[in-house]
């Protein structure tokens, strides 16, 4: 096809568009006129001020280059990425997330940024430990850090003093499989049912709840990121052979088993809400509108409870300890190039700013997420301080020796996502018995690497 009628396919489809998920930049006009235009899409609404002012900066000291930003919530993100790199239309760089870039990696659509990072001497050992890593595969580095997550609990803290549950209490939690230990009987506390009966009343009516003591995440995934996934890895459960890149999954170990079916104990005793039962509505929504006491939270929704305008007051405290201690992911996202950019170079000096402590202080400074830099890191939790919040919780688990995994790294990671879901799903709906469930998906995924 000649390059007159990819303009013109492209002219048509900015036309047809009725939102700006779609890239429309010419480049040709952009040469005529001095300047580039790069296009940088993310998904969080919540980050998009930090780096529209990281733009802002960036545009100051770089006058040649224009940087336009698209947000897409996350589900329309991928399909729209999928959508525009099949039709060569992609934007030149991009949010990436570990599930997601194996595909884009093995199918040639990212820039290796190696040869760029040794030319300018980025300093890798200034992000938190290993997060540079991930992005790497037979050599080549398919992006450089951005931020970084770990998870804790978030507590209505009304909701828990009101039932004799002490806040020191919640930093010393411990959880087992088979008991649920000093953390399912906080959860018993906190539950109340409709006549004011909290769970470790005889008389508690587990069919009339009105406050539940915790709420789990059943749409999470085949890594169980906000809840499951925590509790098994201190429980003794690891994903894969070896991460990242590992081509054998282990969702058939017992001690996974024991984490879902603990789950699905908490469901009957009326302590978490029935699966079948939940509505559409995000459990960060049910938290703060009083339905339940306590959930896992991500650093990432730090600002979602801790909202001025939120009646309630919440407070975050560490994952329990289980018995292959305490657990969490920490999970980093990264700024990736389009390897089919037409402006590689300026499509690298906006990934290496993105990456510097000149745009990472600014996301700071906002205090919204923990940026990869440890140096800005501090600076986002001094920002914190400043406002009040104590969010240590996410903080000291990534600080401690050996609290923290990284979530796995595979090919086909976009694929074993929904059949672990679905059958884990299963589980806790009633349907399937865990070691049967797991060991039935843990055959499917593994075929996928034959």
């Amino acid at each position: 096809m000649s390059s007159k009628h990819l303009r013109l396919g492209a002219a048509l489809l900015c036309l047809s568009a009725t939102t700006t998920l779609v890239s429309c930049g010419n480049s040709d006009d952009d040469a005529a006129g001095g300047r580039t235009t790069l296009n940088y899409w993310l998904w969080d609404d919540k980050q998009m001020p930090a780096y529209q002012e990281c733009a802002t900066a960036f545009e100051k000291a770089n006058p040649d280059i224009t940087v336009k930003i698209t947000q897409t919530a996350w589900g329309q993100y991928w399909q729209n990425l999928t959508t525009q790199l099949t039709s060569g239309e992609a934007p030149d760089v991009w949010t990436d997330q570990a599930s997601y870039y194996p595909q884009f990696a093995t199918s040639n659509q990212l820039l290796d940024l190696q040869p760029l990072v040794d030319r300018d001497k980025v300093d890798l050992s200034a992000y938190q430990a290993g997060l540079a890593d991930i992005w790497v595969k037979d050599g080549k580095r398919y992006g450089l850090p951005k931020d970084w997550d770990t998870m804790a609990l978030t507590y209505n803290t009304a909701q828990l003093k009101k039932q004799g549950v002490d806040a020191a209490e919640l930093d010393k939690l411990t959880w087992n499989p088979t008991d649920g230990g000093t953390f399912e009987e906080t959860i018993a506390k906190a539950t109340v049912d409709t006549e004011g009966r909290n769970g470790l009343d005889p008389d508690f009516d587990k069919n009339h709840v009105k406050t539940y003591g915790f709420l789990a995440e059943w749409a999470d995934g085949s890594q169980g990121q906000n809840g499951w996934g925590d509790l098994a890895a201190a429980n003794g459960f690891t994903y894969v052979d070896k991460n990242p890149w590992g081509t054998h999954y282990t969702y058939d170990d017992p001690k996974l088993a024991e984490t879902i079916a603990w789950f699905k104990r908490l469901i009957d005793k009326g302590y978490a809400p029935r699966f079948d039962k939940q509505s559409s509505v995000a459990n960060s929504e049910l938290l703060i509108a009083g339905k339940g006491a306590m959930m896992v939270s991500g650093s990432w929704t730090i600002s979602t409870f801790t909202n001025p305008k939120n009646q309630q007051k919440f407070a975050f405290a560490p994952l329990p300890t289980g018995p292959n201690g305490r657990k969490s992911p920490i999970n980093g996202l990264s700024d990736a190039i389009w390897a089919g950019t037409k402006h590689p170079d300026q499509a690298w000096k906006w990934v290496k700013f993105l990456a510097s402590a000149n745009c990472q202080n600014l996301v700071a400074e906002r205090a919204v997420v923990f940026p990869a830099l440890k140096s800005a890191t501090r600076k986002a939790l001094a920002a914190h301080q400043a406002k009040g919040d104590d969010v240590t919780a996410f903080t000291d688990v990534a600080a401690a020796k050996g609290e923290t995994f990284q979530l796995p790294v595979t090919e086909h990671g976009t694929e074993i996502n929904p059949m672990v879901q679905d059958a884990i799903q299963s589980v806790i709906l009633g349907r399937d018995k865990p070691e049967a469930a797991l060991k039935s998906v843990n055959d499917k995924v593994n075929d996928l690497f034959k």
